[in-house]
């Protein structure tokens, strides 16, 4: 790290999110630059009057100019600060270990190491690197994280267009150490699942829903400890069923899983076998989700349980009025598919939706619907994906739990 950083100058007013320790600088703040700093090179960050705001890393073709790494003037960062940001973050995850060998290891902003992705599976690492400053230390980022996890490789899977806005090229491949197997077998509340790192959604897994995942396990056993039977489930955009496998471990009697990838619904089959549960409880199907709902419900099919995690509908705020009508679209066939006493289990992953206008979505297809219906629950990602309080925009996943009522 440079001795001397250049000075970044904001603008009269602009430094307000700083002193709440907001970590982004945006272009617009930007008064001056008393230099020519390179990509990912670290900057002072300074009010008008010279106050020193911040440490962070420039990114001259983000609309984000600069991340900060740190609101203490007396930090250095240099390696022994991102070891000690690294080995933090580990150690912080370790409640989860007894539970599970796939989990979020560095929640960028959250870990104040803005813009890494480090998902841990078994012994291998998958990173995700979206920012210049990441970028500029990422040999030196993978070398830690191995040296403290004591993991066997590094995977890295910067391949989403989120890299193109930092003006990065996109890029897939082993980073460090051992190249990992074609399938790494991960395990979470006591069921299996294998992961391609190399071609799967996100880094191979949605260790995200974890807690969802056992809230719809334990679901399915407290159904059949009332009812004497197991729960009928629906389970759409099922990727490679993750909550179908947790509804047959706890017991449901029959789980439709809906995916429009047949390469997913494969692995989701090798998964059901991997567990060894009976192949007459699953059934997996390759349709439109939209139009799949629409035919049960046409069709008067009725089930216990509606599980709706679709991929993220709306990337940007532009999109949001689109990803509202879809969210409403797929919220208002899931309710009519319930009988009275049955759950609906339905997400929302973009982060430009939030949680207040995710209720009124889903509200309002309560309304159109004519059921009856309480919310039970709210669900998101587990403790290893901790919402830093002065950054709101990294909660990003939202889950009610919808009871339709006789």
């Amino acid at each position: 790290m440079q001795q001397h950083p250049v000075e970044v100058v904001l603008a009269r007013g602009r430094e307000k999110s700083l002193v709440k320790r907001h970590p982004w600088v945006y272009e617009s703040a930007v008064r001056s630059v008393n230099g020519t700093p390179r990509p990912g090179e670290l900057v002072r960050v300074v009010a008008h009057d010279s106050r020193f705001l911040a440490w962070a890393a420039w990114s001259p073709k983000s609309a984000i100019r600069a991340r900060c790494w740190s609101f203490d003037k007396e930090d250095q960062i240099n390696e022994a600060w991102f070891r000690a940001r690294i080995r933090e973050a580990v150690e912080a995850r370790a409640p989860l270990r007894p539970r599970t060998s796939a989990l979020r290891l560095v929640f960028g902003e959250a870990d104040r190491l803005p813009g890494l992705i480090v998902d841990q599976y078994g012994e291998y690492l998958v990173c995700e690197i979206l920012s210049a400053g990441i970028e500029a230390n990422r040999e030196m980022i993978a070398r830690i994280l191995l040296e403290e996890t004591g993991c066997r490789g590094v995977f890295e899977r910067s391949d989403s267009a989120v890299r193109e806005r930092e003006g990065l090229p996109r890029r897939t491949g082993l980073l460090l150490g051992d190249e990992p197997p074609k399938e790494i077998e991960a395990t979470e509340d006591g069921v299996r699942y294998g992961v391609d790192v190399r071609i799967g959604h996100k880094t191979g897994f949605y260790v995200d829903q974890r807690d969802s995942r056992l809230a719809a396990q334990n679901l399915a056993r407290e159904f059949r400890r009332t009812h004497g039977r197991g729960l009928r489930a629906l389970n759409c955009f099922c990727y490679t069923g993750g909550f179908s496998l947790a509804l047959a471990a706890g017991g449901a009697e029959s789980v439709v899983s809906v995916d429009s990838s047949g390469e997913a619904l494969a692995l989701a089959r090798e998964n059901a076998a991997r567990n060894g549960f009976p192949e007459e409880k699953l059934s997996w199907v390759e349709a439109d989700v939209f139009e799949f709902l629409r035919k049960e419900r046409n069709a008067g099919k009725t089930y216990d349980l509606v599980i709706l995690d679709p991929p993220k509908f709306a990337s940007t705020h532009y999109h949001v009025e689109r990803a509202a009508r879809a969210y409403k679209d797929i919220s208002l066939n899931g309710l009519k598919l319930l009988s009275p006493g049955g759950h609906l289990f339905t997400f929302s992953c973009s982060g430009a939706v939030d949680a207040e206008l995710f209720q009124k979505i889903v509200a309002g297809a309560v309304i159109d619907s004519g059921v009856n219906a309480w919310l039970v629950g709210r669900m998101g990602a587990g403790a290893d994906h901790p919402l830093l309080m002065t950054y709101p925009e990294g909660e990003y996943l939202k889950g009610l739990d919808i009871l339709v009522r006789p």
